[in-house]
C-alpha cells in the first residue's frame, strides 16, 4: 500500500513539473495544481496512515492517529484553491493585455517551414 501510494505522489510530482514548464499558462496552472495535490498527499502521508486506529478522543488511548497533518491538508486544500482562482485571473488578464497565452509574452520564432508561402 505505501508503494503505491509514493508511486502516486511520485507521478503527480513529475507530471506537475512537466506542466510547469510548459510554454503556456494553462499548462502552467494545471502543473501547479497538481503539484499542490501531491504535496497535500505528501502531508496527509506524514501522519501515518493507520486504518484501524481511532482519533484522539481521550488521553489513555495507546494507538491513535495525529490529527496535525489533517489540519495541515485542510488548511493547504483552501489555500490552493484560492491561489489557483488568483492565478487563473491573472493568467485571463495577461492574456487580455498581451493577446497571446505564453508566459512570457512574446510568441515564439516560427520555422521559414511552418510559415505559409506567398502567391507569386
Amino acid at each position: 500500500m505505501e508503494m503505491v501510494y509514493a508511486l502516486c505522489v511520485g507521478i503527480l510530482t513529475a507530471c506537475g513539473i512537466f506542466l510547469t514548464l510548459r510554454g503556456r499558462t494553462f499548462p502552467v496552472v494545471i502543473g501547479l495544481t497538481m503539484l499542490s495535490y501531491a504535496v497535500n498527499l505528501f502531508l496527509f502521508a506524514s501522519g501515518r496512515l493507520n486504518v484501524q486506529d481511532a482519533a484522539v478522543l481521550q488521553k489513555t488511548a495507546e494507538n491513535y492517529t495525529d490529527p496535525l497533518p489533517q489540519a495541515l491538508v485542510l488548511t493547504a486544500i483552501v489555500i490552493g484553491f484560492a491561489m489557483t482562482a488568483f492565478v487563473v485571473i491573472l493568467a485571463m488578464r495577461a492574456r487580455a493585455d498581451l493577446g497571446n497565452d505564453h508566459v512570457d509574452g512574446r510568441l515564439p520564432a516560427q520555422p521559414e517551414s511552418a510559415q505559409p508561402r506567398e502567391k507569386a
